[in-house]
């Protein structure tokens, strides 16, 4: 899948940071707890295009954090196709900074910090035009660790499952916090052949 016409041509200029990066967590995503043995076939398709499928959603500069960052899905991803960019990479566990550091070097993103620890640390210490995160926790959750850092007018733009509708009942309480209003549920579409992401946008309005 990797090696594709189809998928080379959607990177583009960015494919062969991307492929490196896709490399690296073939041959040390198992052996370093980032990913299960079972996705080590999967990688394009689980991984790296579906954390693609959120960029043309995101702002086309200033910065963005990717909370709960794990092996950097989907931040690496949208750091190497969106270099103009600044990217925030947050995660909690040592063992996982010290791979988003060496990942980073190793691809020489300029464009990227990492930040050790959790995103409701980081509240009033600095404030970012958009969050994204996947698979990180319940929307409602999400919502109050992840809104605190977006500027007002900024978007929360996060990769969830196909049944993200019934988590917006339990999170209304947030959003109304906030200033948002409902979420958009959009769809993120990379290359034929590979399964749509569903994308949940939501705008903080206070």
């Amino acid at each position: 899948m990797g090696a594709s016409e189809p998928v080379k041509a959607y990177f583009g200029d960015a494919y062969d940071g991307v492929a490196h990066y896709a490399e690296m967590l073939r041959r040390q995503g198992e052996l370093r707890g980032l990913i299960g043995p079972r996705e080590l076939p999967r990688i394009w398709e689980r991984h790296i295009l579906n954390s693609a499928a959120v960029v043309p959603y995101l702002p086309t500069s200033g910065t963005v954090a990717d909370i709960g960052s794990g092996a950097g899905l989907p931040g690496v991803v949208i750091a190497a196709m969106r270099p103009e960019l600044e990217v925030i990479l947050v995660e909690p566990m040592e063992r996982r900074t010290t791979w988003l550091t060496e990942v980073v070097t190793e691809l020489g993103l300029t464009n990227v910090q990492v930040k050790r620890g959790r995103a409701e640390e980081f509240h009033g210490a600095f404030e970012v035009d958009a969050v994204t995160a996947r698979a990180v926790a319940a929307l409602s959750k999400l919502v109050r660790l992840s809104m605190p850092l977006v500027r007002v007018g900024g978007e929360m733009v996060i990769l969830k499952g196909r049944s993200v509708a019934e988590e917006f009942a339990p999170a209304r309480k947030v959003f109304h916090k906030y200033g948002s209003g409902t979420p958009d549920v959009l769809e993120g579409v990379t290359v034929e052949g590979v399964e749509a992401t569903t994308i949940v946008r939501v705008r903080r309005g206070k």
